[in-house]
């Protein structure tokens, strides 16, 4: 689904949501006590020796609980994970805690400068709060829309003889969703005003008067049809072509418009756009268009239908959310259609489409490489990417500030939450930028479950890729050091630091935007807090091992120190720090 919003509405949004976590973190604690504890050794077993910017991970699913680590002043930082979807989405409790005293080596002063919230800022390059966007409203909308599809026994729709193309100009009959909570569709009639090459575009013919000039619309569909079609069909191959007109049909309705309250346009964002699965059914069901449809809203500056939206604002935000969509039209088409499975676990569906706006910013990226192309020159972006990066902008440093409460691994297209997106659009990437471009072409046509589709394209286990992703967002890139400092298997071509930095001086500081670096490191002690962490997430630690200890050992096991169940796939991703860092 697209999801878009003003950063404002959304981070009071959030804050609510976030605003009973005990820390920064979203770690919960359950109760202290003291203690030490015996050797239960997970594997490998023995000391661990790393060199400095290197890395391993440690599987803690055999029964064990306990690591031990060579000392002598290294620094690492430690990463738990659960990297499972086979359990209930919900806290599990675990403890983090060495044996040795003298090994909790970061200082109280130290540990609360970790919490600080900065107070540096930098120049706004981007106003996420200006004008109404697809926001809440979109994803509410779509809850019900995906789990529809989910549930969809209809009979799908069988290849036709080939028919002539429409000409320009005609007008065909469509069924358009016009009640998004209801699922009730009307009859339309709709008018061909472009013809591409991959897009036929059609406007209602209800649809409001002076929009679109002979001039912009010429430049819109060949946008569309010339630029943002090709990217898609790059990275994820091709939709089915069930109707076999070798074309995606753009169709713009005032029904979606409508779709949308008024009084919900401030508050909660709006329907940009959609893909509809019902059109993948045959001609039993009276609601499907037998093709591959995109639907979105029509101009319409006066706000007669709903929320006010000029052709310049719908050029700004439609290329974002066709990306999005027709994404979501390849894998359902791909998966459902073309090769007779379930449809794709939704949180990696989305991850993908959060990917397929990414794309479109990245192409501006490379035709315009700063300072060119940019209002202020010290823009990490320019203009053109604006309206593609939101999503993942905002949406990842969200999900950053509180990593072990976010499952990535178990949430659903049909569950609300921005945090999620975030996380799963920084794995989907992660993946992409290690595997090449053909990995998202072999996501779309594998397993239907999430886990095994990844492990399926990546050729290695998921356990191995999510621990390396883990420790990617925090060794993506050290101050002061240079960016090959981790080895590429830790690090994102795309400058998180860099990225997040450039959020926070333009939203913080606040409670939802605490500090430039979202992702928290805090100290492994001597106690046995309990601490609580969701399947498919995992938690950012630091260990400073003291000089005169040649080792240290630490536990991460269940409360009582008990070992943490198998199902959950426990495990440890180290990462030994550079000096200084």
């Amino acid at each position: 689904m697209t999801c878009r919003s003003p950063a404002l509405w959304r981070l009071v949004l959030l804050a609510g949501v976030l605003g009973g976590c005990s820390s920064g973190s979203g770690m919960t604690v359950v109760n202290n006590g003291n203690g030490v504890f015996a050797n239960n050794p997970c594997l490998p077993t023995g000391t661990l020796s790393l060199s400095v910017a290197h890395a391993t991970r440690i599987d803690c699913s055999n029964g064990g609980a306990t690591l031990t680590l060579a000392g002598n002043g290294a620094s690492y930082l430690i990463v738990p994970q659960f990297p499972t979807n086979v359990v209930l989405n919900q806290a599990v409790s675990y403890t983090l805690a060495t044996g040795n005293l003298a090994a909790a080596s970061l200082s109280a002063a130290r540990a609360a400068a970790l919490r600080a919230v900065p107070s540096t800022s930098g120049p706004a390059e981007w106003s996420f709060t200006a004008g109404p966007r697809p926001g809440l409203r979109q994803q509410e909308f779509e809850r019900a829309i995906r789990a529809r599809a989910a549930r969809a026994g209809g009979t799908l729709a069988t290849r036709p003889s080939l028919v002539s193309p429409p000409t320009l100009g005609s007008t065909r009959g469509f069924k358009v969703l016009s009640n998004f909570t209801a699922n009730t569709w009307s009859s339309i009639t709709a008018q061909l005003v472009y013809v591409g090459d991959n897009i036929y575009l059609y406007i209602d013919v209800n649809a409001p008067a002076n929009g679109f000039t002979a001039v912009q619309l010429a430049a819109f569909g060949q946008l569309f049809d010339q630029t943002l079609y090709g990217i898609d069909i790059a990275a994820f191959g091709q939709p089915a072509d069930v109707d076999q007109n070798g074309h995606v049909i753009m169709l713009m309705s005032p029904l979606v418009n409508a779709g949308t309250p008024t009084a919900n346009c401030a508050t909660q964002g709006y329907v940009a756009g959609f893909f509809d699965a019902e059109d993948f059914n045959g001609p039993s069901d009276p609601n499907s268009n037998q093709g591959e449809v995109f639907y979105s809203v029509v101009p319409d500056s006066a706000g007669s239908l709903s929320c006010a939206h000029t052709v310049a604002e719908l050029g700004q935000v439609l290329p974002a959310t066709f990306l999005h969509e027709l994404q979501h039209l390849i894998n359902y088409s791909q998966h459902v259609v073309v090769n007779h499975l379930g449809a794709q676990t939704s949180w990696l569906d989305e991850g993908l489409s959060i990917v397929a706006e990414e794309l479109g910013s990245l192409y501006y990226e490379q035709k315009c490489p700063p300072p060119a192309c940019r209002t202020n020159p010290g823009q990490l972006y320019p203009d053109s990417s604006q309206a593609f990066v939101q999503s993942f902008f905002e949406d990842s440093y969200i999900y950053a500030v509180a990593p072990d409460s976010v499952s990535l691994t178990l949430h659903r297209d049909s569950e609300n939450g921005f945090s999620w997106r975030g996380g799963d659009w920084l794995l989907t990437r992660y993946l992409g930028d290690q595997f090449g471009s053909g990995f998202f072409k072999l996501l779309e046509q594998g397993p239907a479950d999430g886990l095994n589709a990844i492990a399926s394209a990546a050729g290695q286990p998921f356990p191995n890729l999510f621990a390396n992703f883990g420790l990617a967002l925090y060794s993506d890139s050290f101050p002061g050091l240079p960016r090959a400092t981790a080895p590429p298997v830790n690090r994102f071509p795309r400058n998180l630091r860099q990225m997040w930095a450039r959020f926070y001086a333009n939203e913080g500081p606040s409670t939802i935007v605490p500090r430039v670096m979202p992702l928290e490191l805090f100290p492994i002690g001597t106690d046995s807090t309990v601490y609580v962490m969701n399947p498919g997430a995992m938690s950012f630690w630091r260990l400073d091992t003291p000089a005169a200890s040649a080792t240290v050992s630490i536990r991460f096991a269940a409360p009582g120190g008990r070992a943490l169940p198998a199902v959950l796939r426990p495990q440890m991703a180290v990462f030994r720090l550079p000096a200084g860092q």
